[in-house]
């Protein structure tokens, strides 16, 4: 599979909002673009849903976001029943940003509970609503009530939420960073990009985050699934 030649600016700044782009190619699966700061869906979040701005000013919604599996192409999946713009023609690509940071959000939330559960993580899912991690958990399942308080004293410590990058060697020497046993972390070339929560966790990790954990605000765990023998699906919502 390729690598997408897309320029991915959620990577630079997850705080960004819109870019200038350059559509690059247009077939049935989406647009690819020369550069976005919409995020395609992976590692459990959800791609990234806004609109095209064009030159003559329409608006075209963009229905969601996705790397395509055989190309490696990061491609925008516009809604039905809108007219494509053509190849070669410069767009303004603009986040739905109240979603977006809902998301970004909830994934920093999902580390801080990987920092607090002790087992490997089986699955997960970020959608703007909820949030949710699966857990291999041998023993009994955790309280809900005391998770929900341990994940809201380190929301209110403020710790700083900060990106870096290891090598895929650094990686090998310490296969235990890795906490999610179905997803593999991205790699860019030989380096593979982490995230810090300072005090908290450091993992290998391709999403997108808040710069501080109080940044996300009060949450609850809404509910313990058993999913199996094992398995123990943990479902987080805010407090709101």
């Amino acid at each position: 599979m390729e690598e997408s030649v897309t320029r991915l600016l959620f990577r630079e700044d997850a705080y960004r909002q819109n870019c200038d782009a350059k559509i690059m190619s247009i077939s049935d699966r989406g647009i690819e673009l020369d550069q976005t700061v919409f995020y395609a869906t992976a590692g459990g979040q959800t791609g990234d849903v806004g609109i095209f701005k064009t030159a003559d000013g329409r608006e075209i919604p963009v229905a969601t976001t996705i790397k395509d599996r055989d190309s490696g192409k990061i491609l925008h999946i516009i809604a039905e029943g809108h007219d494509l713009p053509a190849i070669g023609d410069t767009i303004t690509a603009e986040l739905d940003w109240e979603t977006r940071h809902r998301l970004m959000r909830f994934h920093t939330c999902l580390h801080l509970l990987c920092a607090i559960v002790e087992g490997d993580v089986t699955g997960g899912n970020i959608a703007a609503h909820k949030a949710r991690l699966d857990f291999n958990l041998p023993d009994e399942a955790p309280d809900k009530d005391e998770l929900t308080a341990r994940l809201n004293e380190l929301i209110a410590r403020n710790a700083e939420v900060y990106d870096g990058e290891i090598s895929v060697a650094e990686l090998k020497a310490n296969p235990e960073l890795v906490r999610t046993m179905s997803v593999q972390p991205p790699m860019d070339g030989n380096s593979i990009r982490t995230v810090t929560i300072e005090g908290i966790d450091y993992q290998p990790c391709g999403g997108t985050h808040v710069k501080s954990t109080a940044e996300i605000g009060r949450v609850l765990v809404a509910k313990i699934e058993k999913k199996g023998r094992q398995n123990r699906r943990i479902n987080i919502v805010f407090d709101e």
